[in-house]
Formats: C-alpha cells, structure tokens, sequence
C-alpha cells in the first residue's frame, strides 16, 4: 500500500463527478498536481463520493445477494450469488477506500488544524469508511496506512480498529461542537456543513460499531444521541442532472451493462414482505404491500421509482438504524418493556410514511404500536412460545433486516447473530445447496495481498470467521 502524494486533475474530476468505478485509469495520467497546491475542500466531495461507493457500490450488493436481498440471475453476478468469490471483486472498494478516502480525508486532517468543521467532518467520514471495511474484511491496515515512511503498513487487529474508530468519533464530535454557527459547506454532499446532523451522525456510528462488537451497553448510550428524526439521516441524494454517474447507482448498473444481472427476484427479503408467502411477517398490525413495491427492483429494466430509483436517494445512516439500535440494546440490558418504545417510534415513523415513499395510494401500509402482550407466548408476535424479551428481540432483528435492505446491515447482523443468537436470526437460506455454510467475510484484494509483506499468509477465505465475531 502507497500513499498517494500526487493526484491527476482526471481523478479529480472523476471524484467530483462519478460514483462508480471511481479507481479506474487511477495512475494513467502523467499531468499530476502537487497535492499541497490543491483547496483542501476540493477533497472532500471527491472522498464522500468514494465513501459512497465503498458502502453502497460492488462489495455492497454481493453482501446483499449473500444474505438474501438481491438475487444473483446472470453472468458475473450469478456467479458471486453462488459464492464463486475472487479477490479481483474486491480490488476496487480496496482501492477506492484507502486512496480515494483515507489518504484524501488524512490529508484534509492536515491542512486544517485550526478548521473543526473540515477536522470533524472528514473523521466522521474517515470512520465510516474504515469502519466498512474493518467489518466486512476483518484486520485491515489502519494505523500506518497512511504513513509515508511505512510501505508495508501492518494489518491490526478487527477488535483494535473499531476501538480506534471510537476515539476518532470522539474527537470528530468535540471538533464539530466547536464549530461557530452554521456554516454553508457546498463539498458536503451529505449535510452541506451543518455541524448538528454531522454530530447525531457520529453518534449513530459509534452506535453501529458498538453493537458490531456485541458492547450493549454503550451502543444503547450512544445511540441516545443518535439521528433524532427521519429527515436527518445521512444520504447520498443522486443529481437531477445529465450526468449519468450522478443517479442512484442501483439505476445506473441496471440502466448498463446489468440489466437482467440483478434483482430483488423472490430473495427471502421479499417473502418476508409478501403476504401471500409463507415466510411472510404481515399481520393484523403490519401490512408490508408498500414496503414491498418500494423496495422491489426489477432485474431487466432501470427504473424511475422506488428504492432503485434514477433520483432516488440512498441510506447511509439513518434515523431507523438508530431507533432499532436503541430498541436492541434496550431491550438486552435493560428488558423489553424499555426497548419497546423505540421500535414502536420506527414504527410511527413508518405509518406516518417518513421513512420511505409510497409509490401509490392503492398500496396498503399498516404499522400499528406493539404491546407488551403482542410478544408473550402466543402474543402476535410469539406464536412458537419463546421467551418475550427473544420474541421481541426477534421483531428488532427481522425490522433491521428489512430497514437496512440495501446496506451492510443484514450482512453483519447475520455473521453477529449466527453464534450467539442463532434463535433469533434471519432464517436466510443458502444460495446453493452443496454449500455447508455461509459467507463470513470478503477476501483481501490481490493488490494488497502481493504488494505488502505484512498481508496475511495464507489469506482468509470468504467462510473464515472474522475477530468480532468469533
């Protein structure tokens, strides 16, 4: 791993403007620029646009594909739907993570030690790339991947990442409550400088890592100040523009190459939706119809509407990540009376069609407050007889499933819960009946695995259990 000390004024543009494919040609421009000559603002829409494709681009759908979401139909994507899993898949988020964000947002670090606005932003931002790929990789380089006089930077360990990632949270927190007013930031793609949002952001993310290393505790204290309302969840919002890079990237692979590659198909997400199924979750007071159209995507056409929408925008963090985060670990440490409330607030929030678009009047949507009585044996929610604390633990773990359709989310509730909580996990099925067991994890790009010394030997395959979750 090198870092990179010069950037090409096509890369710059290509940040500015794309959000697929941001690595390709990355060194093949010989009009390079002095990187200390660069307006370090000028990064930071180049390293969120990276950030985007680190959590919503290739890696992303294959997590998605592996834990029932989306189905694998054709070509490349049939292929990887049935684990057939190469470290050339993960050579892009790789690279877009640590050279298209880490090294850009270091730099931005920098140059503006007495800026809190640019000092806690780019750490927010900072953590939830590392944070991405710590969770989805295992041990990564991090704390010299950026050091000029390290070539081979180490791999530390997953647990020690995560602990790392807290204090920079911390400090991008204490950065951000000293920021004056609320100044007008056109690079942020995200929040456009409002330090307020980039807090409950942050908060939210200690939150999420919290609850990836199974400390209960402090994610139901983290999330506390968490993203407070629906509108404040953090979203990358496609461009209405003519520049086809910058629409959601589901419209865009599927308006390419893809069409027919890729889809939601019948994955168990959508049984679960489906009240005809017999997997289905609706009852007397959920009826999923709307949900269901929203997050359908067709596999042979881009479509103008619905999750995969042109213009529609994609969840990063959000309000109903937080609510099911406080209704989890509330509920574990507390019992299911406190973590009630917060589930039933997701679920007002729901009813009140603040959390995704309606496509249609005609489309049935129904989330009616749960009770205490709904989750005991033979409740509404308990018709197997299980423990009420598990009975709603269960509810919380199968809404995250479905409000985190499209993120990491189910991918790493599937490998936390497998050990420990097997009783109430996602039933996900396997993709291939001759596989014996799920994908834990995803292989280390070939470029690292042959260019520092310091990469593993031999390297995990994608069923070997990372640190966390042992």
């Amino acid at each position: 791993m090198k870092k990179l000390i010069y950037i090409t004024f096509t890369m710059m543009l290509f940040f500015t403007f794309a959000c697929e494919d941001l690595v390709d040609d990355i060194n093949d421009n010989p009009n390079k620029l002095a990187i200390e000559e660069i307006d370090p603002s000028l990064f930071l829409k180049g390293a969120m646009l990276a950030d985007v494709q680190v959590q919503l681009g290739h890696l992303n759908r294959i997590s998605n594909m592996w834990s029932g979401q989306l189905v694998g139909f054709q070509s490349l994507y049939k292929a990887l739907y049935e684990y057939n899993f190469t470290a050339a898949e993960s050579e892009a988020t790789w690279e877009i993570g640590y050279q298209g964000a880490l090294n850009q947002l270091r730099f931005i670090q920098e140059v503006t030690t007495d800026d809190p606005i640019y000092q806690g932003i780019s750490k927010v931002v900072e953590a939830h790339v590392m944070g991405t790929l710590a969770s989805i990789f295992g041990d990564i380089p991090y704390t010299e991947a950026t050091q000029e006089d390290i070539q081979d930077p180490k791999f530390d360990d997953q647990a020690q990442v995560f602990a790392e990632l807290q204090s920079l949270l911390d400090e991008a927190i204490t950065n951000l409550e000293n920021v004056e007013g609320n100044p007008q930031l056109e690079p942020d793609i995200f929040y456009g400088g409002n330090p307020e949002l980039w807090i409950e952001s942050a908060w939210t993310l200690k939150a999420r890592y919290y609850l990836l290393t199974k400390q209960y505790g402090e994610a139901f204290n983290a999330a506390q100040n968490g993203i407070s309302t629906p509108e404040n969840s953090m979203r990358y919002i496609p461009v209405d523009d003519n520049n086809p890079d910058n629409k959601n990237l589901i419209f865009k692979l599927l308006n390419g190459a893809r069409t027919g590659d890729i889809g939601t198909g019948n994955s168990f997400v959508m049984q679960l939706l489906d009240s005809g199924s017999v997997n289905s979750r609706n009852h007397a007071k959920t009826n999923e119809e709307a949900r269901k159209a929203y997050l359908t995507i067709e596999e042979s056409n881009a479509s103008l509407v619905g999750y995969g929408g042109r213009l529609e925008p994609m969840p990063l963090i959000t309000y109903a990540e937080n609510q099911l985060i406080l209704a989890e670990s509330a509920a574990r440490t507390q019992g299911l009376n406190e973590g009630l409330d917060y589930l039933n607030g997701l679920r007002n929030a729901l009813e009140q069609g603040e959390v995704f678009e309606q496509l249609s009047d005609t489309l049935n949507l129904l989330y009616e407050p749960f009770v205490a009585a709904d989750f005991a044996s033979g409740g509404i929610e308990n018709p197997d007889g299980i423990a009420a604390n598990r009975a709603f633990l269960r509810e919380v773990i199968e809404e995250r499933y479905i409000s985190g359709f499209g993120q990491y989310i189910p991918f790493n509730d599937a490998r936390r819960l497998r050990k420990s909580d097997q009783d109430i996990a996602i039933p996900i099925p396997l993709n291939i009946g001759s596989a014996s067991s799920f994908p834990e994890r995803f292989v280390y790009a070939n470029t690292e695995l042959n260019s520092n010394s310091n990469a593993p030997d031999p390297a995990p395959d994608i069923y070997e259990v990372t640190p966390v979750n042992q």
